[in-house]
């Protein structure tokens, strides 16, 4: 059986699941910025874009610092990479449980040829 999830692993999957969610984390990748620097390539508004970057702040995928009326967002990757280690232990447990089926169809069938 697999282990259980993190708890943030939902909020997480959930937060970059978004195609303009990820953009923002793309560019957010080359250093912080301006909430209204991040708004500026999408149509759609500075409200909406914000609601984008509060459903990144709840997954822990970005961090908001205040400097007079300026929010800066940061990214911050460790929970990206726990969705990572989730994604390699699901791997893990069916590759082995897959190669332990194998092994046995093939014992099966060796015994049927005999």
């Amino acid at each position: 059986m697999t282990q259980a999830a993190p708890a943030g692993l939902d909020a997480t999957l959930t937060a970059i699941a978004d195609p303009t969610r990820r953009a923002i984390l793309g560019r957010l990748s080359r250093g912080e910025a301006r909430v209204t620097e991040l708004a500026r390539p999408f149509p759609i508004s500075l409200n909406s874009v914000s609601k984008h970057i509060r459903v990144l702040e709840q997954a822990r995928l970005v961090t908001r610092r205040k400097a007079g009326r300026d929010h800066f967002i940061a990214f911050n990757p460790a929970p990206l990479g726990e969705v990572n280690s989730w994604i390699e232990r699901q791997c893990a447990f069916w590759t082995g449980a897959l190669d332990d089926l194998e092994a046995a169809l093939l014992a099966e069938k060796d015994i049927h040829d005999e």
